[in-house]
């Protein structure tokens, strides 16, 4: 999944060498491509979204060197990162470790794929993360009614359909209004916030949720070791919160970002994070919540709690 690009850089003849650019990349022409989208630059050279193109590019011809060098134009161009360049910079081993996807890219993202979200998830990628998280949670708390849910991530709601039956009062929070405003039309939401997980959770204060749940929330955070504090500090006492993460290879680093612009995590760091967080794991288990390219992605489902 790919945010789209800005529409135009303001200048007509770089936007058609932009677009015969991308025709040529779809092609499987990458030194094509490259040379188009370097001539549009040369017209547009402050253009964000150009310089995204060239790096992916050059990564494609296996120019790290050039694609990183790309990746920083972009960055210095857009201040709020709307297009990821960071982490893509990130990826390819260029400055700091991300530790989280910039917020302005990823509503950026998730506001552009909005009206497909909900055929996409369950057409090509077979998602099946609700529903996983909810057997987790019957199997670890079973016949358990809870008061107040907070859905992390909420996008269009899916989780609240899968967790209605179980909750009496549930919250969500997102950073993409176009995702809150379709969770908003299901009407099982009693309060929606337009805010990152930590502050959404900060928000609402100690003691407030019985039940938190992230459902693919966590693969756009690295460290987790910041949410789960603030997920224990906004549970009652008793209270779980259940999560998905997409599981990194063993003896890989503690959190890192895959081709597909995801965190993947290794166990040791997601349960040192409970451990930290003071939350007591109730189960953790293989699953994977989608498949991509017809095959089942590695992941966690996980269950924990605050015992006091």
């Amino acid at each position: 999944m790919a945010a789209r690009e800005h529409a135009s850089s303001g200048d007509p003849r770089a936007d058609a060498r932009h677009e015969w650019g991308r025709a040529s990349l779809a092609a499987g022409d990458a030194p094509g491509a490259a040379d188009l989208f370097a001539q549009a630059l040369d017209l547009a050279p402050g253009w964000a979204a150009g310089w995204m193109a060239l790096g992916d590019a050059r990564e494609r011809l296996g120019d790290r060197d050039g694609a990183v060098a790309a990746y920083a134009h972009a960055r210095a161009c857009d201040g709020a990162d709307s297009l990821g360049a960071a982490a893509a910079l990130a990826r390819l081993g260029a400055g700091d470790p991300a530790a989280e996807l910039p917020q302005a890219y990823v509503r950026r993202l998730f506001d552009a794929y909005a009206t497909d979200f909900d055929a996409h998830l369950s057409g090509a990628l077979a998602y099946r993360g609700p529903e996983l998280l909810r057997a987790a949670v019957e199997a670890a708390a079973p016949g358990r009614r809870f008061g107040r849910m907070m859905d992390l991530g909420c996008g269009t709601g899916l989780a609240g359909v899968a967790f209605a039956s179980m909750a009496d009062r549930i919250e969500g929070a997102d950073l993409s209004p176009a995702m809150l405003a379709r969770a908003r039309g299901r009407g099982l939401y009693l309060a929606l916030h337009e805010a990152d997980f930590v502050a959404a959770l900060d928000r609402s204060g100690e003691d407030a949720f019985d039940l938190v749940v992230a459902a693919d929330a966590f693969v756009y955070l690295g460290d987790l070791a910041p949410v789960l504090r603030a997920a224990a500090r906004a549970m009652a006492a008793g209270g779980l919160i259940a999560f998905t993460a997409q599981a990194a290879a063993q003896g890989a680093r503690p959190f890192a970002l895959g081709p597909d612009q995801r965190f993947a995590h290794a166990r040791a760091h997601v349960e040192a994070a409970l451990a930290d967080a003071g939350l007591a794991t109730r189960s953790f288990a293989d699953g994977s919540t989608r498949r991509e390219g017809g095959l089942p992605v590695p992941g966690w489902v996980v269950v924990a709690g605050r015992d006091q």
